[in-house]
């Protein structure tokens, strides 16, 4: 079966998942695209063969169109989510689900209606091979108890238009999100540390942030978010248990022996580093819904979750007080106690 996707979106996260699904993934074909800009929706559909649809309303509802990915710009997720969910089609979302929690819970609640999962939210490191052998230890015991996890998320550089409230919600969602996961247990509060500020930021800019988390089993979790690390884009994670820890490798490169150095090269963006965590992410969602199963990826209510805890650091980092997620216990239809 030839999974039929419309995409909606068509910058430039838009264009590189039309890439994946049409040369990387087997089993999925893009058939219809639509953007707020419809010079560039042609653009995106023209060398897929795909055709161009005026609204993703339109879109969700073609009959040439099996499956939603969500590509647009984050106020618009909730509309379209919502939209597929009552033509009960399956729709990826790139994070965020939503921007407020009110509407990831209406998506939770239309969801949970019809009985179904059909929404999966584009969390990609859980595909990443190294968190993956991650969880598979700590999942297995081998460190005993998690009590601490350590972790750095760390970029080269940030755009002048990049503020202190996008290192929670656009920068430390993803370690949010991967950290649920990780530890299968939930954040309960959060906290901002502002050390001495780099001089290499834009002035209205507080980077680097230190977050502490507190999870409902009591692990205690401290994220450096460095966005002007100036040497590379670098990703760390190490969990720490009663018998053990277990860290995130490095992604695999030569050593490199010359003028009395050894050297490995560092990566100096994201596209590189979790490019085979996104095409596995892909792989997995078509060949679920070639077999007609359910997602399995990041639900809704994950979604939920990682909007509440980043807002929450937000309101941290502004008050300079502790603060509590606050989230909404999880439903049965997720998994949790109702």
């Amino acid at each position: 079966m030839t999974v039929r996707v419309g995409v909606i979106g068509a910058g430039w996260i838009g264009h590189e998942h039309i890439r994946r699904l049409t040369h990387t993934v087997t089993g999925a074909r893009v058939t219809a695209v639509t953007d707020i800009d419809a010079g560039r929706a042609e653009e995106a559909a023209a060398p897929v063969g795909a055709r161009v649809c005026a609204s993703g309303a339109e879109l969700i509802a073609a009959d040439d169109v099996d499956a939603v990915l969500v590509t647009s710009w984050g106020p618009t997720h909730a509309e379209h989510v919502l939209t597929a969910i009552a033509a009960g089609k399956p729709v990826f979302c790139e994070k965020p689900l939503a921007t407020t929690a009110e509407d990831c819970l209406r998506i939770v609640e239309a969801e949970t209606a019809h009985g179904r999962r059909l929404v999966q939210v584009g969390f990609m490191r859980r595909y990443d091979a190294g968190y993956r052998r991650m969880k598979q230890v700590i999942d297995a015991g081998r460190i005993g108890e998690p009590l601490i996890v350590h972790c750095a998320h760390r970029n080269p550089t940030v755009p002048e238009s990049y503020t202190s409230a996008m290192a929670a919600l656009d920068t430390a969602v993803h370690e949010v999100d991967v950290l649920r996961w990780l530890l299968d247990d939930e954040i309960v509060s959060t906290q901002v540390l502002t050390p001495r500020a780099t001089s290499k930021r834009f002035a209205h800019l507080k980077d680097p942030q230190i977050m502490l988390f507190e999870t409902a089993k009591g692990v205690r979790i401290d994220l450096e978010v460095f966005v002007n690390c100036r040497y590379g884009y670098d990703i760390q994670c190490e969990a720490v248990g009663e018998e053990g820890l277990v860290r995130l490798p490095d992604p695999a490169t030569v050593g490199v022996r010359t003028a009395a150095q050894h050297s490995t090269e560092v990566l100096t963006d994201w596209v590189g580093r979790f490019r085979d965590a996104f095409d596995t992410e892909f792989r997995e969602w078509i060949a679920g819904l070639a077999a007609g199963a359910e997602p399995t990826g990041p639900s809704a209510w994950d979604g939920y979750a990682a909007t509440v805890i980043t807002a929450a650091t937000v309101e941290a980092l502004e008050s300079g007080r502790v603060i509590a997620t606050d989230l909404k216990p999880r439903p049965a239809f997720y998994g949790g106690a109702a």
